[in-house]
């Protein structure tokens, strides 16, 4: 009999198996295979000898590279202040990036507007002035207030694990604080800067809705993509443009890669935090430009938030300030949007974390086959841009004459935000010892049975980080779904955009307003459940 039931419990563990192989294959291998099977030789040559598709391509490095190297200047700078220098309030300072970083993408971008639009608060209300930000220095600062929330959390980890007997054996020789920082601070940050400019490049470079509110006839390749596809209904153009946009991501991510593996190894050699090590004081000038680029910096991410707030409630922005509920109630006729956004999100965030659990599982627990297939497969997206997903998933639906949007854009959710949820699910799986694993089979368990009553017990707390992660980035999802919604299936971050692109401001901010409460009710229910966790097993 319990042979029996064990040899069940296997062929169910080989199932599953060959239901995450698939399952991959489906969602990431076929559809890029499928979409480079799009790909006509001369469109090449309709891109590379056409003006307009150079001067995209110039514009998505410009504003990539610009974007990237401001958010990485600010966001560092943002790290010493809260890190190294402890400003007043860095406590509080500390949460303002975190608390931008999840909000869903295109809010940066809305709110730049209803402060520095045309109509927008500061430039018309306050200043006075008729001026138009539409173009690259619009888009630049919205991307930078978008992106270095992420410069300064990968920048604040590397301060924070810094070994400070150099900065110590420096002071002692003689050395003033400004040649300690250019000289053994700044090269120590090196990997942390490296690591986020390279992230962040990636990340601007198949950005798509803060480009299609603020950008206005500056074209980059991610919003041209759609264009072509939607437009001109020319999808061999549009898997051009995304080739062209995937080569660089692809590069910039293999090496972002290498550096995290250098600068692991780098750590190992040096050695990490060093508590014991008596802190060095800035200066009190530098204290007082970092306190001042902090706040600026909060007050402009808060005054983000407020401007959301504000919008939901006028009549009309920056002409008729007169308070109104009607944009709030108006929210109830995008019902069905909301409904889409949150259920779908669930279900992809399920999805997601099931798999991802499953394929850390046999990486890291299992002698199964294709181990190192798996590891590649589940991170692509992480290395390609959304929109290209998305439009290789639509291309090979369309090859198989399948329509079903509900379907698509689930799966979307489900593998655009797996690169996170399998790494720190494999994070909390390899910190389990082996052993455990050997005592259950010892004891007549079976790897089915390790699997579901030792190890995901024992990695609950990075499943629900996992899950929660998912959630809140697929209820205000825009690249990866942009090709795959129906008519029959509208999406409340879709719907924002086509507001914002009608100049309906009010409308707009109410449903972005609405999207913001429920991605915070998420973390804080996290937090709680968390919290209920920690107490219930201590």
């Amino acid at each position: 009999m319990n042979k029996t039931v064990a040899k069940e419990k296997d062929i169910l563990l080989w199932f599953l198996w060959g239901s995450v192989i698939a399952v991959l294959a489906a969602t990431m291998l076929f559809p890029l295979l499928r979409i480079f099977a799009e790909v006509k030789t001369e469109s090449f040559a309709v891109v590379f000898n056409s003006r307009k598709f150079l001067a995209v391509m110039g514009n998505s490095v410009r504003s990539a590279f610009w974007g990237a190297l401001v958010s990485v200047v600010l966001g560092y700078g943002f790290a010493y202040a809260v890190v190294v220098a402890k400003v007043p309030f860095s406590k509080y300072f500390a949460v303002v990036p975190v608390l931008h970083l999840i909000t869903p993408p295109f809010v940066g971008g809305l709110s730049f507007i209803l402060l520095a639009g045309r109509q927008g608060f500061i430039t018309k209300t306050i200043l006075g002035l008729d001026v138009s930000l539409y173009g690259f220095w619009g888009l630049l600062v919205a991307q930078v207030l978008c992106f270095f929330p992420i410069a300064f959390l990968i920048c604040a980890q590397n301060l924070g694990n810094m070994n400070r007997h150099f900065a110590e054996s420096a002071l002692s020789l003689g050395a003033g604080r400004l040649r300690i920082f250019f000289t053994v601070t700044l090269p120590l940050s090196l990997p942390g800067i490296s690591a986020s400019f390279l992230f962040i490049l990636v990340s601007i470079l198949s950005d798509f809705g803060n480009p299609l509110i603020v950008a206005g006839r500056y074209k980059v390749l991610a919003v041209e993509i759609y264009t072509q596809l939607t437009g001109w209904v020319d999808s061999s153009i549009s898997v051009v443009l995304g080739i062209i946009l995937l080569v660089p991501s692809v590069i910039l991510f293999l090496i972002q890669a290498w550096l995290v593996k250098k600068y692991a190894i780098k750590t190992a050699t040096v050695g990490g935090r060093v508590s014991s090590c008596t802190q060095i004081k800035s200066s009190a000038a530098s204290r007082i430009i970092l306190f001042i680029l902090c706040g600026i910096l909060s007050f402009i991410v808060i005054a983000q938030f407020a401007s959301i707030v504000a919008g939901s409630f006028q009549k009309l922005w920056g002409i008729n300030t007169t308070f109104t509920m009607n944009h709030i109630t108006s929210v109830a006729r995008h019902g069905k949007a909301l409904f889409n956004s949150i259920s779908y999100a669930l279900i992809g965030a399920a999805l997601s974390t099931i798999l991802a659990f499953l394929a850390s599982f046999f990486v890291h627990r299992s002698s199964f086959p294709l181990k190192k297939t798996i590891d590649v497969l589940i991170q692509i997206p992480a290395a390609i841009p959304g929109t290209f997903h998305g439009l290789a998933i639509s291309l090979l639906a369309s090859a198989l004459n399948f329509h079903n949007a509900r379907v698509l854009v689930i799966a979307a959710i489900s593998v655009g935000f797996i690169p996170f949820s399998y790494r720190i699910i494999s994070s909390s799986m390899m910190q389990i010892r082996t052993t455990l694993d050997d005592a259950a089979l010892s004891l007549g368990s079976t790897r089915t049975g390790i699997c579901g009553t030792i190890i995901a017990p024992l990695c609950s707390e990075g499943i629900l980080s996992s899950f929660i992660y998912t959630l809140s980035r697929g209820i205000g999802t825009v690249s990866a779904v942009i090709f795959l919604v129906s008519f029959d299936t509208p999406l409340a971050s879709l719907k924002i955009l086509n507001l914002a692109e009608q100049g309906d401001w009010g409308q707009a901010a109410s449903l972005a307003l609405v999207l913001t409460v429920l991605t915070f009710a998420i973390l804080l229910a996290e937090k709680l459940l968390k919290r209920r966790f920690y107490e219930h097993n201590s």
